[in-house]
């Protein structure tokens, strides 16, 4: 079945073909760099990482460009207050983005263009906007006029008449009464007195927001692309400003697919710093929680739908994550033990990994999977079918662990072989990787020592020599909600490792 993906643009699920046979061009809104990247931008971020990674699994040359906003209100702001300059602020900025994006394993895009990099770009584009009577300036100010713009709404669906003025509050109120029409927006704006500012045809200023990244699609992957990724909440202005000024300037289609991922909420409540409910990619890693942890989390709902966050859900992702990580681990703890070669699982894509599948069952797995990411990016769907696969890997492990290896087959090994590479390669698709369980350590985070350990060992030892299995089982469940697992070991002994 062929890929299927929601067009925001055409509100339809629409089967995807690419402009050239074999190339996809994307084009991702990145961020503006005035601070931490949160929660917000974690899921919007994994979801496209894994649309991209599907793409690549099928064969497809892809090229992935997403910007950086590194001129804003936001970053002058914050630059004033911490009395240095919009550069450095970015540039800081930049630098964190970067280490949490490869701290949750989201590939690099190919090219990440800044605005203050395409600054001929943007004037030549509003330049021949002005020359197409899309664009007026008053006194060093340019705006778009949207009446131009026969099609104008066609993204959100709302008529001129329904649009709120200043609906991003990037605008203030006196910029407001100087244009034409309320829905005008600003393609460069003049400098104020003491803010970072470019020269320009209309004296020292600074682009508007929208225009950036119609200039850098352009100047990136050219006057039409495959799909234009964001957040829902850029549909309506930023990404029907992009279409209304990029169509008026080419003269052609901006991008054939829009696609949009829903919005993060906390406990039920939209998460916002000013409800005290926002959380940074940072905090949440710094708080123990693994990125394959919070991935998995991400991933068990749709892309279009709301996230809700909850620390039940949380912790139940975190329970699903050391499932599948103890498969995962497999052949990589046990690669000697079990025999099995060494090979670049990396390579392994959808379309080489038949060869490994001799079982009617497994080949249905792979058609299962593919079926769920062809049903417009269907990733909750996708993970139930590892979890699947995952199981008797599972039990493998936790006989490994025991130190009884003499007890598995070596025939059933082998055929387990083909399953375990068809894992870690749907997993990969979804940018799942093993993670290194911690052997007797604990983080700050866990309640109890070692001391507390061994005498809950013990204790549990006790307990089943006389017969007490209830409570022996009851110390057991209590070391495992704190993230201790324990492993029986031959001759009694009992070790244990912390997750």
């Amino acid at each position: 079945m062929p890929l299927k993906l929601t067009n925001t643009i055409t509100k339809r699920i629409e089967i995807f073909k690419p402009l050239n046979p074999g190339e996809v061009k994307i084009y991702c809104c990145g961020v503006t760099v005035y601070d931490l990247c949160h929660l917000g931008h974690a899921r919007s971020y994994i979801a496209w990482d894994v649309l991209r990674r599907y793409f690549i699994a099928q064969g497809y040359a892809v090229t992935f460009i997403q910007n950086f906003t590194d001129i804003d209100d936001k970053i002058l702001a914050r630059a004033a207050k911490e009395n240095c300059t919009m550069n450095e602020i970015s540039e800081k900025n930049i630098k964190e983005f970067h280490y949490d994006m490869d701290a949750l394993g989201i590939l690099r895009p190919d090219r990440m263009p800044r605005a203050t990099q395409c600054l001929d770009g943007i004037r030549s584009m509003i330049i021949n906007l002005e020359k197409k009577g899309a664009a007026y300036s008053i006194e060093g100010d340019v705006y778009f006029s949207v009446m131009k713009h026969a099609n104008y709404g066609k993204l959100s669906n709302r008529q001129l008449s329904e649009q709120q003025s200043n609906a991003d509050g990037r605008i203030k109120v006196k910029e407001e009464a100087r244009k034409k029409s309320p829905a005008d927006f600003a393609l460069w704006k003049g400098a104020k007195e003491g803010e970072t500012s470019f020269p320009s045809p209309w004296g020292q200023g600074r682009p508007g927001w929208h225009i950036e990244c119609s200039a850098m699609v352009l100047q990136e992957l050219g006057e039409t692309i495959d799909i234009h990724l964001g957040g829902a909440d850029l549909i309506f202005p930023h990404h029907e400003n992009e279409i209304a000024q990029s169509e008026m300037a080419n003269g052609k289609e901006l991008a054939r697919f829009w696609l949009h991922n829903g919005m993060v909420n906390v406990d039920g409540q939209k998460m916002s710093k000013s409800l005290g409910n926002f959380t940074t990619i940072r905090d949440l890693l710094k708080d123990g929680i693994s990125a394959m942890t919070l991935r998995t989390f991400i991933l068990q709902a749709h892309y279009r739908k709301p996230l809700d966050f909850t620390k039940e859900s949380l912790e139940a992702a975190s329970n699903g994550w050391k499932k599948l990580n103890t498969s995962l681990c497999l052949g990589i703890n046990n690669n000697e033990l079990l025999h099995w070669p060494k090979h670049d699982i990396e390579e392994i894509t959808i379309t080489s990994i038949d060869k490994y599948l001799k079982d009617e069952a497994l080949s249905k797995s792979l058609q299962q999977f593919v079926e769920a990411l062809d049903d417009d990016l269907n990733t909750s769907v996708a993970i139930s079918i590892l979890f699947e696969l995952a199981r008797p890997l599972r039990s493998l492990a936790n006989q490994l662990a025991r130190d009884i290896p003499e007890a598995i087959n070596e025939s059933d090994k082998k055929a387990l072989l083909p399953r375990w590479k068809l894992l870690v390669t749907l997993a990969g698709i979804l940018g799942l990787k093993a993670e290194q369980p911690k052997k007797n350590g604990l983080n700050k985070k866990s309640k109890g020592s070692k001391d507390f350990i061994s005498e809950a060992i013990k204790k549990r030892k006790e307990a089943k020599l006389s017969g007490d299995y209830a409570a022996a089982d009851r110390i057991r469940d209590e070391l495992k909600s704190r993230g201790i697992e324990l492993i029986d070991k031959k001759g009694g002994e009992t070790d244990w490792i912390q997750n």
